[in-house]
């Protein structure tokens, strides 16, 4: 059975200092929760990594550490980049890759690529985004779309490898909009996004594999979303800002 994983993504949000009473305002929130059947992870800005870690290895919180992206380099001169190596090194465990906002910033398939295979390098498990526009929607293009993103992101990675990986599909009409696939659209590409992993590795692999959905995640369609039986959890965007609104997410994936 898969465990479901609700991964907050701070974006470009929060200092250090703002991160620590956030990450305190969780605790406080979840102290009774049974992490042994939802996975948490916050993903704050690389600024926030060493304070959040200090935070999550003083056994006060079970929170898994994420980072929003990597550079798939060791090491070398790659100004303001941060390598792989430099998250392990700080118990990250999760990495964001793909993400809709990174690839407006000129991130491609082949880029991801490259950071998913860093990643498994270094022990650390990319959560791969994928998801259409709104015109590829509109345009029928959804299945295309995040076939190829899946297919060219997992391109050369070995089948243990992909069993340990998380897929996220986020609809980019539906990131920071206030609009939300329905249940039943989520699940219905998601399956089909888990068809694709049959294709690419096996039906054990695709079974294995946790898919999450993103876009517009709120405690009040959370329930309905992550009930749909191939969606495994969330990748929460603006609302794992706020600790109540976050932790009736995760509460909500309990149930």
């Amino acid at each position: 059975m898969r465990t479901p994983l609700i991964a907050g993504n701070w974006k470009m949000y929060n200092t250090h200092l703002e991160g620590m009473v956030l990450v305190q305002q969780l605790g406080h929130e979840l102290a009774d929760f049974d992490f042994d059947r939802v996975e948490v992870a916050v993903c704050p800005p690389h600024t926030s990594l060493r304070t959040i870690q200090t935070l999550i290895d003083s056994d006060r919180y079970s929170f898994k550490l994420g980072a929003q992206d990597v550079y798939p380099e060791k090491q070398g001169a790659f100004t303001g980049e941060v390598a792989p190596p430099m998250l392990k090194s700080l118990a990250v465990l999760y990495v964001i890759v793909g993400h809709s906002e990174r690839r407006l910033l000129g991130e491609n398939d082949d880029n991801v690529n490259r950071k998913v295979k860093a990643c498994f390098a270094f022990d650390l498990i990319p959560i791969m985004c994928c998801g259409e526009t709104g015109g590829e929607r509109a345009a029928g293009q959804t299945r295309a779309t995040v076939s190829r993103q899946v297919r060219t992101g997992l391109a050369g990675v070995r089948a243990e490898q992909a069993r340990r990986s998380v897929v996220a599909y986020e609809p980019i009409w539906a990131i920071g909009t206030g609009k939300t696939a329905t249940p039943d659209d989520a699940q219905e590409t998601i399956a089909y996004i888990r068809s694709v992993i049959a294709e690419v590795f096996d039906d054990g692999v695709a079974g294995d594999i946790r898919i999450l959905y993103g876009g517009s995640v709120k405690s009040g369609n959370a329930a309905a979303l992550i009930g749909q039986p191939d969606v495994d959890g969330a990748l929460v965007g603006g609302a794992s800002l706020d600790a109540v609104e976050f932790a009736s997410i995760v509460k909500a994936a309990r149930k």
